[in-house]
């Protein structure tokens, strides 16, 4: 069967082995993987990022062989083909199915899309465990049930989050990270919540999703924006108010970018008490001064991935409408198309999100 093949750091399209599915899995045909700011990352830079994984103790560190080919895609949704032995077969061939990207095979536990024996999404067909599938609920369509993934990313940053009823929460970067989140803050019910971004596309998709307030930075600091929604800065000017008896509700900043810089720049201008949740991968060392954040008392919470329930309650947010990610996806390519979609996201202006699909 064909795939996209991550070679020598570079994509190729080419045959590899057919499936064939063991106990407790189902193949499936890939009808639809998005391509993730991890894939654009991996594609150059896979070695560092598995040697950052191994080094923390991650999925990753299971003999990996980064230097060998690879099959990306972990944002997929898939149908039903045929099981392996011993299965349930409580879902029937022909079923559109999610699901969690990892799978148990040969006693151990593939990171799709990071696995040297397993391909990801960006090919024709897949292993999956049959236990850990999810069937797409509601005649969800495939481009939407393709974002589960992405979308319990936000999720989970936001499940982080010391939020209150009155909290403001900034989103500082409106790409697909900080797109989930704020879908996941209007999912809960949570605002006001300002988006900050320089591209005028990702501002349009972050109003689209809930942003109550966007900012362009280059135009306004978003942190202006705190005084006005009752969270003032400075920790005198917090003190006075609770003195007169008002309340102040947590501030909540969501660093979605990821570069170096992002972190320390927050604590300097975020509001004193505030905890900023670190959903952006930075892949270099970075710095902060701590005494600032000791001063102003700021929490840092990094956060990471998801858990099965994130996913699930994602699904089922999507399928019932609770989240809307109407026009989110703004380009679809076959196989043959992979490396030219991985150059055209270098660019937030040309897209949103790109799917694959490898039947198509």
């Amino acid at each position: 069967m064909r795939a996209v093949i991550r070679r020598d750091k570079r994509l190729v399209c080419d045959e590899i082995a057919e499936l064939t599915p063991g106990a407790g899995q189902v193949l499936v045909k890939t009808l639809a993987c998005g391509i993730c700011g991890s894939d654009l990352h991996a594609l150059h830079s896979m070695e560092h990022m598995i040697d950052l994984s191994r080094r923390a103790g991650g999925a990753m560190d299971s003999g990996f062989d980064p230097t060998a080919d690879t099959v990306f895609g972990h944002e997929f949704c898939a149908e039903i083909l045929d099981h392996g032995p011993g299965s349930t077969k409580a879902l029937k061939a022909g079923t559109r199915v999610v699901s969690v990207p990892v799978t148990m095979h040969n006693g151990g536990v593939e990171a799709l899309g990071f696995s040297n024996l397993l391909p990801g999404g960006f090919a024709e067909q897949m292993l999956l465990t049959e236990a850990m599938v999810l069937a797409v609920p509601n005649g969800l369509p495939t481009d939407k049930a393709a974002l589960t993934e992405p979308f319990a990313v936000g999720a989970h940053a936001v499940a982080k989050a010391r939020l209150e009823p009155k909290s403001v929460s900034l989103v500082v970067g409106c790409g697909p990270v900080g797109l989930a989140v704020i879908a996941a803050l209007k999912a809960k019910g949570h605002g006001p919540v300002i988006a900050a971004d320089f591209s005028p596309r990702r501002r349009a998709a972050a109003e689209k999703l809930g942003a109550d307030i966007v900012v362009d930075p280059a135009v306004e600091n978003p942190h202006d924006r705190w005084e006005a929604l009752g969270v003032p800065r400075a920790r005198a000017a917090q003190s006075m108010m609770r003195m007169m008896g008002n309340a102040i509700a947590q501030p909540v900043v969501f660093e979605c970018v990821g570069f170096p810089g992002v972190v320390q720049a927050l604590i300097e201008a975020a509001p004193a008490g505030a905890q900023i949740v670190v959903a952006g991968v930075c892949m270099e060392t970075d710095q902060i001064e701590p005494s600032i954040a000791i001063t102003k008392e700021i929490e840092l919470t990094f956060v990471f991935g998801y858990t099965p329930e994130e996913f699930a309650l994602t699904l089922n947010q999507l399928a019932e409408g609770v989240i809307d990610v109407d026009g989110l996806v703004t380009g679809k390519v076959g196989l043959d198309g992979v490396a030219q979609a991985f150059s055209d996201l270098g660019d937030p202006e040309a897209h949103v999100k790109i799917l694959v699909q490898p039947n198509g």
